[in-house]
C-alpha cells in the first residue's frame, strides 16, 4: 500500500492522500518490536576462542560451531562481524590515541626549538647571545684581571719590577717533579735542566690541556684558538703553507747544494727576502741556532691514507714511532669541507725524541693546516708555531721553536706517493751531551732527512702488514697470526723507544761525575699491563765507532755471532723459528728466536722476540723475552695487547767523525783513521731494562745499578772486539764501582752479568770532555 501511495502521489502532481486514506493506514497495527538474543557465557567463549583462532571462519565451520552451541548460523555468522568491527574500532581508538601523543611531543619540541632560535640570536643587535653561565665566567675572569693588574702594581712599586718578568724562573711546582733515582747512597744528583715530570701512561689519560705534562702543558691551558681568533689562524696557515709550498719547490738561490751526495743548505737571507716575517726572528746569535733541511722520497702509501695519519695523533705517532714520544690533538678548528680532509687546520702537541738520553726531547704546540691543490691534486701538510699569533703562548724549557715546516705529497701510481719534505726550525745546544752535539748541530737528529727515511721505512712495514698473499718463514700459521705477531714487535719497538729517552718527563742518573761518561740509568714503578710488574731498571749508554751503520747493524744481526753479544742469550746460540719480512731491506724483519739450552724441553723453552730495521737515518735491534704460552696464542689470533714485555736493543746512528775530537788508542790509528776521516763512523746506543724487584714499592740499591753498568760495558766491549778495533770515544764511565760484579737484587746477577765476560781491568785512555753542556 506504501508503494502505491507513492506512486500516486508521483502522478498526482504532489497531491497528498486521501482523508479516508489516512484513517485507513492510521487504523493499522503498530509494527512488532525487534527482539534480541543474548548469548550465554559458555557460547560466548566458544565464540571468542575460535575467532582468536579464525577471525573469518568458512561457512562449515560456522555450521559446526553453530550446532554445538544450539544457534542458528546466522547467529554466528553477525556474532563474528560484530567482533570483528569492535577489534577494529579498538584498534582505530589506539592509533589515534598514540597519533594525537605523537603530536603533542612535536608540537612540544617545535616550541622548544623555537624557543632556542630565539636564544640563540640578540633582538637587539642581531649577535649570539651568552648563556648565564658564560657571563658569570666572564665577569669573573675580568674581575681577577683587575685583581691581578692592582697586585702588580702594588709589587712593582715595592720590588721596582714587574713580577710578571720573573714568573717561571722559580722551582718548578711539586706536581710536575717526579721521584728522583732511589739509590742507596744518593751519590750524583741529577742535573737541573732535566727536572722530572710525572709517569708518561698516566699523563695520557689526562686531559692535555689541564695535565701538567711539562712546563709547556702548564701554560696551555690558555691555548684554545677562540672563535674570534679563527680567521686570523686561517689567515696565517694560508701564507705558511704558501711557504713551504715553495721552499718544497724552488732551488738556487734559495737552497744551495753544498756536496755530490745532494746535501743541501737553506739560504737564510735569500729565504727572509722571499718570506717577509710574519713570525719574530732571534735576536742574539749566541743563543739560538737555525736548523733547516730538505729531503724527497717515494713511499709505498697512497696521499689520502697519508694525510689521514697525519691528521690523528696516533696514527702519526705510530707512523713515527722512532721520532715521536707522544702527540695529541688539543682543538679541531676546522675539519675540512663535506668529510673532506682539505682545510682542516688543528691544534696539536707533540713530543720530538732522539733515542738518547743524553739529548733533551723537544716540545712543541703547534697548527697543523692540511689543503689540497686542486690544479695537480697535491696535498700540503704544513705546520706553524702557535706564537705566531697567541700572544699568551709560553714556549717549553728547552728552548725550541720549529718554524714553517711540512711536506708536500703527491699521488704515483700503483699506490705509490712523492713526498718532499722540509723541516725548519730553531733550537738551542746546551742541553746536548757532548757525543751527540755533532749529530744534533748537524740538522740528521730531527732533520727531514730522518722523518723521511722513517717514514719510507714505516709505509712499508704497513703494506707488509696489509698483505695477504706473502709467504712468511717459519711457524707462522695464519695471515691473523702473522698480523698478531707484528702488532706485538710494533709495541715492543716503541716501548723500547720510549723507554730509553727522556720523553715524559723521564730523569735519568748518571753514575759516574765525568763530564766524558754517557751511561744513564732510570728507574720506574710499573703496575699496568703489558709490561712486567715491579720496579724496573733501565740503564742506557752510547759509544762511538769508526765503522758504519750497517756494518754494525749487520754484526748485531748475525745469528752466528749473536751468541757471543747477547745478553738474553748469556751466551747460548740462537735458532731462528719464524721469520717476517717488513721491507724491501733484508735486515727489516721480524724473527721468534729460539734459545738453545740443554735444559729446554717441550715444556721449557726459552724465546726471543726480535724487530730489526735500517734505513738511511740509522738502524735499531730490539729484542725481548717472551713466554710460549703467549706465542701460542699470539699465533691463535688472540689479542697480543697485554703479553708483558721488557725489550732491550741497540740503536745505531751515522755520525762521521769522531765527537772526542781523536782516537783513544794511537795503535789503532791506521787501522781506523781512514774510515773516520771518510765520516764512516757511527754513534752505537745501548739500551738495557731488567727487573731489579718484584715489588714496584721496593727501592733500589747501588749494587743493582753497578750490575747493569757492568752489562753494558761488556755488550759495548764484546762489540768492539768483534768489530776488529777500539772506539774513538767508549762514553762508558766505570761509574758506581765498575769492578766485578756484586750480589744484588738485579734479576741478572747470579749469572756472572747475564753472559758477559768480566770488564776489562784496563781501559783505552779518554779524552775528557771540559764543555760545561755534557751531562
Amino acid at each position: 500500500m506504501f508503494g502505491d501511495c507513492q506512486v500516486m502521489s508521483s502522478m498526482g502532481g504532489g497531491r497528498g492522500l486521501s482523508g479516508n486514506d489516512q484513517d485507513a493506514d492510521q487504523q493499522q497495527p503498530p509494527a512488532k518490536k525487534k527482539r534480541y538474543h543474548r548469548h550465554t557465557a559458555h557460547q560466548i567463549q566458544e565464540m571468542e576462542a575460535l575467532f582468536k583462532e579464525c577471525p573469518h571462519p568458512d561457512d562449515k565451520r560456522r555450521m559446526r560451531l553453530s550446532q554445538e552451541l544450539g544457534l542458528k548460523p546466522r547467529q554466528v555468522k553477525f556474532w563474528f562481524q560484530n567482533r570483528r568491527t569492535q577489534m577494529k574500532a579498538q584498534q582505530d581508538r589506539a592509533d589515534n590515541a598514540v597519533l594525537r601523543n605523537d603530536n603533542e611531543n612535536l608540537r612540544i619540541e617545535n616550541s622548544r626549538l623555537q624557543n632556542a632560535l630565539h636564544a640563540l640570536v640578540c633582538s637587539n643587535c642581531g649577535g649570539s647571545t651568552m648563556s648565564f653561565d658564560e657571563q658569570q665566567l666572564r665577569m669573573e675572569n675580568a674581575r681577577l684581571k683587575e685583581e691581578l693588574d692592582r697586585v702588580c702594581l702594588i709589587a712593582s712599586q715595592f720590588c721596582g719590577s714587574d713580577p710578571l718578568q720573573t714568573q717561571g724562573q722559580g722551582p718548578l711546582p711539586s706536581l710536575m717533579t717526579s721521584n728522583q733515582l732511589d739509590l742507596d747512597m744518593n751519590m750524583y744528583p741529577r742535573p737541573n735542566d732535566q727536572e722530572g715530570m710525572p709517569n708518561c701512561s698516566e699523563m695520557m689519560q689526562m686531559n692535555p690541556l689541564m695535565a701538567p705534562e711539562g712546563p709547556n702543558f702548564a701554560a696551555a691551558n690558555g691555548l684554545i684558538i677562540m672563535d674570534d681568533e679563527k680567521p686570523l689562524a686561517i689567515q696565517f696557515a694560508l701564507s705558511f703553507m704558501d711557504e713551504v709550498v715553495k721552499m718544497c719547490r724552488f732551488g738556487e738561490p734559495l737552497w744551495t747544494r753544498v756536496n755530490d751526495a745532494g746535501k743541501e743548505v737553506l739560504n737564510f737571507e735569500e729565504h727572509a727576502k722571499m718570506f717577509p716575517c710574519l713570525i719574530n726572528r732571534k735576536t742574539d746569535l749566541n743563543e739560538l741556532r737555525y736548523e733547516a733541511s730538505r729531503s724527497s722520497s717515494v713511499v709505498i702509501i697512497n696521499s689520502i691514507t697519508l694525510v689521514d695519519a697525519f691528521l690523528d695523533a696516533d696514527k702519526w705517532m705510530e707512523l713515527f714511532p722512532s721520532i715521536i714520544s707522544r702527540a695529541k690533538t688539543l682543538q679541531v678548528i676546522t675539519s675540512g669541507v663535506n668529510g673532506n680532509a682539505n682545510g682542516s687546520l688543528h691544534l696539536m702537541y707533540a713530543e720530538l725524541q732522539m733515542l738518547s738520553p743524553l739529548v733533551p726531547t723537544r716540545e712543541i704546540h703547534f697548527l697543523r693546516y692540511c689543503a689540497q691543490n686542486g690544479e695537480d691534486g697535491t696535498w700540503a701538510i704544513t705546520d706553524f708555531p702557535l706564537d705566531s699569533f697567541h700572544d699568551t703562548y709560553q714556549p717549553s724549557l728547552t728552548r725550541y721553536k720549529r718554524r714553517p715546516s711540512g711536506c708536500i705529497i703527491q699521488d704515483m701510481p700503483n699506490g705509490y706517493s712523492r713526498v718532499t719534505w722540509v723541516e725548519h726550525a730553531e733550537a738551542e745546544d746546551e742541553p746536548v751531551h757532548g757525543i751527540f752535539a755533532d749529530y744534533v748541530s748537524s740538522g740528521m737528529a730531527f732533520g727531514a732527512k730522518r722523518w723521511l727515511a722513517v717514514l719510507q721505512r714505516q709505509c712499508e712495514r704497513l703494506a707488509s702488514l696489509m698483505a695477504r698473499n706473502i709467504s712468511d718463514i717459519g711457524a707462522i700459521p695464519s695471515p691473523e697470526a702473522r698480523k698478531n705477531l707484528m702488532n706485538l714487535a710494533q709495541r715492543m719497538v716503541r716501548m723500547f723507544c720510549l723507554n730509553i729517552t727522556g720523553s715524559c718527563g723521564q730523569s735519568w742518573t748518571a753514575l759516574s761525575d765525568s763530564m766524558e761518561d754517557t751511561v744513564r740509568i732510570t728507574t720506574r714503578k710499573v703496575t699496568e699491563p703489558g709490561q712486567p710488574h715491579g720496579l724496573i731498571l733501565t740503564a742506557v749508554s752510547t759509544t762511538w765507532l769508526p765503522h758504519p751503520h750497517y756494518q754494525v747493524f749487520d754484526l748485531l744481526r748475525d745469528e752466528r755471532r749473536r751468541s757471543q753479544l747477547d745478553v738474553l742469550s748469556n751466551g747460548n746460540p740462537l735458532q731462528e723459528v719464524a721469520h717476517i719480512a717488513n721491507g724491501s731491506h733484508p735486515g727489516n724483519c721480524i724473527s721468534l728466536l729460539r734459545v738453545n739450552v740443554a735444559s729446554n724441553s717441550s715444556q721449557n723453552v726459552e724465546l726471543v722476540l726480535q724487530e730489526s730495521f735500517t734505513d738511511d737515518s740509522g738502524s735499531l735491534v730490539a729484542y725481548s723475552i717472551v713466554d710460549v704460552d703467549a706465542i701460542k696464542l699470539t699465533m691463535n689470533g688472540e689479542d697480543p695487547s697485554c703479553i708483558p714485555l721488557l725489550p732491550l736493543g741497540f740503536v745505531i746512528v751515522p755520525a762521521g767523525q769522531n765527537p772526542a775530537g781523536n782516537l783513544s788508542s794511537t795503535s789503532a790509528t791506521t787501522s781506523i783513521g781512514n774510515t773516520t776521516e771518510s765520516g764512516g763512523g757511527c754513534l752505537l746506543t745501548v739500551g738495557l731494562q731488567v727487573l731489579a724487584n718484584a715489588l714496584p714499592t721496593a727501592k733500589l740499591n747501588l749494587s743493582s745499578a753497578n750490575t747493569v753498568n757492568n752489562h753494558i760495558q761488556s755488550t759495548v766491549h764484546q762489540i768492539i772486539a768483534a768489530l776488529g778495533g777500539v772506539a774513538g770515544n767508549n762514553g762508558i764511565g766505570g761509574g758506581g764501582g765498575g769492578g766485578g760484579h756484586s750480589g744484588s737484587q738485579c734479576a741478572d746477577d747470579g749469572d756472572n752479568g747475564g753472559g758477559f765476560d768480566e770488564q776489562p781491568t784496563t781501559r783505552p785512555p779518554k779524552k775528557v770532555d771540559s764543555s760545561p753542556t755534557s751531562k
